[in-house]
């Protein structure tokens, strides 16, 4: 059964599941789940809402019919659609990781959408690429032909009908015009160090610092680089035993679990971003 998945926030206030959930049963239309969070803080309230749709209700019905309700309780919301296949761009540099960790969920059918491609700013990961037969598009970047590069990339990504971008340890800061083309639709990991521990090697830096914890950090691009809203993040302990070259294959482990999670949350519908946070709602 095909479903309408509804992602809801507004401010808090009484009487909103009542009011949201009496929409769908006026409706007959079952309801498969619903989660929602009160946020105590802000004061907001949000609900994901999933529907199953009925045949002789069409989406464009549905969706002008819940405009209505939406308008009157002052809700912001979108509506997505199970069974639609949802394109996924990764960006590469020379980092293996967690590519073959998305191409192998993708493959078996578990990461909740499709990689159609691979692009990569050097050659390396082709080989990558065509074990699962992904079309690999090499792209590479010179001083001063960023402008160019990115170009070739945009053009890439809409000839594809790309839904989301995953930069999958892609080693080149993207420009806010990038940026703005796939608005909370690109989504980036690294170490969790940052601010601390910048530049190359920070495993090796963090080591010398004596830190007892490493992890990695998903999260949606922004222009403001690695602040963008959080989606995933995870943590492992360390003890002075651990080599710096321990610290750097624990943190890739991390990197890739905490890389898929973000991304099939994303893909599942079960993220809203609220402002500089997410709420990310639980499968």
């Amino acid at each position: 059964m095909r479903q309408a998945i509804f992602l809801i926030s507004t401010a808090d206030r009484k009487g909103l599941l009542a009011a949201i959930s009496g929409f769908f049963y006026e409706r007959r239309l079952n309801i498969r789940e619903c989660r929602q969070y009160s946020d105590s803080c802000e004061h907001r309230y949000f609900m994901r809402i999933a529907i199953e749709m009925e045949a002789s209700l069409t989406r464009r019905q549905l969706e002008e019919e819940f405009a209505g309700l939406a308008a009157e309780l002052g809700l912001d919301y979108s509506v997505h659609y199970s069974g639609d296949v949802q394109n996924i761009a990764v960006m590469v540099s020379r980092t293996t990781h967690c590519l073959y960790d998305l191409l192998v969920r993708s493959d078996e059918g578990s990461l909740g959408g499709r990689v159609t491609l691979v692009i990569g700013n050097h050659p390396e990961l082709e080989t990558a690429a065509a074990r699962f037969n992904i079309p690999f598009y090499c792209c590479p970047v010179t001083p001063g032909s960023e402008p160019e590069q990115e170009a070739k990339v945009l053009e890439i990504l809409d000839r594809q009908r790309i839904d989301l971008v995953v930069l999958a340890r892609y080693m080149r800061i993207l420009s806010d015009d990038f940026i703005s083309r796939y608005p909370g639709r690109i989504i980036n990991i690294h170490h969790a160090f940052l601010p601390a521990f910048q530049g190359s090697d920070p495993y090796r830096r963090a080591w010398e610092r004596g830190v007892k914890m490493i992890g990695a950090t998903a999260h949606y691009a922004t222009r403001d680089l690695d602040e963008g809203p959080i989606i995933e993040q995870d943590v492992e302990r360390i003890t002075h035993e651990s080599t710096p070259e321990d610290l750097r294959e624990r943190g890739r482990d991390i990197e890739r679990r905490v890389l898929s999670r973000a991304v099939q949350a994303h893909l599942e519908r079960r993220v809203i971003v609220s402002g500089r946070r997410t709420i990310v709602f639980a499968k």
